[in-house]
């Protein structure tokens, strides 16, 4: 390793523990590198340009992002939330049900674990505490219930890694929908058991007549999923002109169904969509231009020849991976993971004859338990904001459930029928 490449290494080491934003903290890196080393800037950012933003699949991201928006910026998740407590019913701890059901929802129509928790997380967490529930454990719910939004279907991240790869973006999709339930089980499984302990309180029981009218309110909602993933896997859409048909489908239920978007809230949306979009990009460019740093300076060889010398066994390489992904999870955005850490291990599970699908559903997943985990997992700084309770004991409630995900976590990375028997069933 050279001397230019750890310096490098040093610049962004310091800009993390002085809470430099990420994206600059790697471009600052970047160009330090490439300055000392004597190598052309405007190539560099050329190249970075043309192989990074003429791949259409990035085009999906934004669209969904927008979608999210949509969905949390009128009456559209208050629709699906009502239907939700219709369908729970009675149950002790109806409200810790309704969180997971309403996750695993929404996940199907924006792909984006931050859109849940800062979207419909506030109502999820503020309905909770206002029936009685602890604050600590409302937050740590809809922190690890939102990681289900980038697993199930679609899924920023698997567009990610998708367009990284050249792997199938409908496979991905399909890959991620076991997975996604897995986890939402596991997790019903510990409010049921959470609730009989602590005494949670029981939902309220709609009749016939008010269940049969919030499932109508809400169907044009819920048509939402089943329009976009119909749209792929009927071949009709690509992923990305799903995203936009998503985008204009929210946006036509918004005005004519729910009559909730003004044209002010309208503007609203799109400055936020490309406020976050821009945040994304910002990330990827930067994370690119240092992914090839440490490809052209042969960390990347040096990193690859270190994983073979300890093992070429699928099962130790897996483990390996899992260990250092949900490391690197708590401490990173899954953007700088995707752009720079993983171009690190690809080549060696493709060596290694580890299924794409496999490993792209693998890494999300893993990712997201990250992101949800002590002590920086992401997801629950914000839970824990919108609860307005200290994060400690946010982490303190979450560690049960990422302990039940990282089950779910190890079934799918050893027996990978979970994650392919579907897209190999209706995509070949």
């Amino acid at each position: 390793m050279n001397t230019l490449i750890i310096l490098a290494m040093v610049v962004i080491a310091l800009s993390f523990l002085i809470r430099v934003p990420i994206g600059l903290s790697m471009f600052s890196a970047s160009i330090l590198y490439l300055l000392l080393d004597g190598k052309n800037i405007g190539i560099v950012s050329d190249v970075a340009m043309s192989q990074l933003f003429s791949n259409t699949t990035i085009v999906a991201i934004p669209l969904f992002i927008f979608t999210a928006n949509i969905m949390n910026s009128g009456e559209v998740t208050e629709r699906i939330f009502t239907f939700t407590k219709a369908l729970v019913g009675n149950k002790k701890g109806a409200l810790a049900y309704i969180n997971i059901i309403v996750s695993l929802i929404f996940s199907g129509m924006t792909g984006s674990a931050m859109a849940d928790a800062a979207g419909i997380g506030i109502m999820e967490i503020n309905e909770m505490k206002k029936d009685g529930y602890d604050a600590p454990f409302s937050a740590a719910l809809t922190s690890t219930t939102s990681t289900v939004g980038p697993i199930f279907p679609p899924s920023i991240p698997l567009v990610i890694y998708a367009m990284l790869t050249g792997t199938s973006t409908g496979k991905l999709f399909m890959g991620g929908m076991i997975p996604a339930l897995m986890i939402s089980l596991v997790l019903g499984v510990y409010v049921w058991y959470i609730s009989k302990k602590r005494n949670y309180p029981r939902g309220v029981q709609f009749t016939r007549a008010e269940f049969i009218d919030y499932t109508l309110k809400a169907l044009p909602a819920l048509m939402t999923p089943i329009i976009l993933l119909g749209g792929i896997y009927s071949g009709v859409v690509t992923p990305t002109e799903a995203g936009a048909l998503a985008a204009v489908y929210t946006i036509f239920i918004s005005i004519f169904a729910y009559k909730c978007l003004s044209f002010k809230g309208f503007v609203r949306v799109v400055r936020e969509t490309v406020i976050q979009t821009g945040k994304i990009m910002v990330i990827a460019m930067s994370a690119w231009v240092l992914s090839f740093i440490v490809t052209s300076s042969g960390l990347a060889r040096e990193i690859a020849d270190l994983f073979i010398s300890l093992t070429t066994n699928r099962i130790i390489f897996l483990l390996i991976v899992n260990v250092l992904f949900l490391f690197l999870g708590m401490l990173f955005d899954t953007q700088v993971l995707q752009f720079v850490f993983l171009p690190l291990v690809i080549p060696i599970a493709v060596a290694l004859n580890i299924d794409m699908i496999h490993f792209g559903v693998v890494i999300v997943v893993n990712m997201m338990i990250g992101l949800s985990s002590p002590p920086y997992g992401m997801l629950c700084f914000v839970s824990s904001a919108i609860a307005k309770t200290p994060v400690q004991s946010v982490f303190k409630e979450a560690i049960p459930m990422v302990a039940l995900m990282i089950v779910v976590l190890l079934l799918i990375t050893y027996f990978p029928p979970l994650i392919t028997a579907i897209p190999n069933m209706f995509m070949g």
